[in-house]
């Protein structure tokens, strides 16, 4: 039980990270990330909260992916919920800084991509499952065929132009975190030495399982 204790504390602690990479790259002020940009379109447009729209549309798309035959675990729950409250959180707390000049808000928000790379890395270590977004990348990519980067390429153009339509904001900072971020998660992962495909991430129903066989063999 301590080693699920331990891992649970390290999922939250990569979505707490995550969230503020989140918030970080938004106040470079250049331009917010592909998601960030269809979830600010809509939380102009329906009058809520950001944290609570990326909440809202993690929910969606888990429905989406469980329809598409994608197991999904306690990671991808919290990611869902998780991502959001910490984002509200540390927006309300207004600790992190409006940029004002491009060169230096760039470099925020190359920052606030390597803060997500590492919370990446803790949340995809906790091997409780992955979020509703890279779980709609994979589902897609079984689905067509097409190769992952294509289906991820597609997805990200998607909600980009729904959210531009929206009013969601969009500037060179769109194209800077689309182009980079996979940079910022290898370069991340290579300093870390972490390889993601070597993790074998736990469904419910597996994790139930194991919880039993512990409880069972502490007896």
């Amino acid at each position: 039980m301590k080693t699920y204790l331990f891992r649970f504390l390290k999922l939250n602690f990569g979505l707490f990270l995550y969230g503020l990479g989140i918030v970080v790259t938004m106040k470079g002020n250049v331009g917010y990330a592909p998601w960030e940009v269809l979830h600010s379109g809509i939380s102009q447009t329906l009058g809520i909260s950001i944290g609570l729209v990326n909440t809202g549309v993690g929910a969606i798309i888990v429905v989406i992916v469980c329809l598409l035959g994608e197991k999904i675990g306690l990671g991808t729950i919290f990611n869902m919920f998780m991502i959001g409250l910490f984002m509200d959180l540390i927006l309300k707390s207004n600790i992190v800084p409006l940029m004002h000049d491009f060169w230096l808000g760039s470099l925020v928000m190359i920052l606030g991509l390597f803060i997500i790379s590492l919370g990446t890395y803790f949340y995809i270590s906790s091997a409780f499952g992955a979020g509703p977004r890279d779980s709609l990348m994979v589902a897609v990519t079984r689905k067509t065929g097409f190769p992952v980067g294509l289906c991820r390429g597609i997805l990200e153009v998607s909600v980009v132009i729904i959210g531009w339509l929206l009013g969601g904001m969009v500037g060179l900072g769109t194209l800077l975190s689309a182009f980079t971020i996979g940079f910022c998660i290898q370069i991340t992962f290579k300093m870390l030495r972490f390889d993601p495909t070597l993790v074998k991430h736990e469904t419910f129903g597996v994790m139930v399982k194991n919880i039993r066989n512990l409880k069972s063999n502490n007896r």
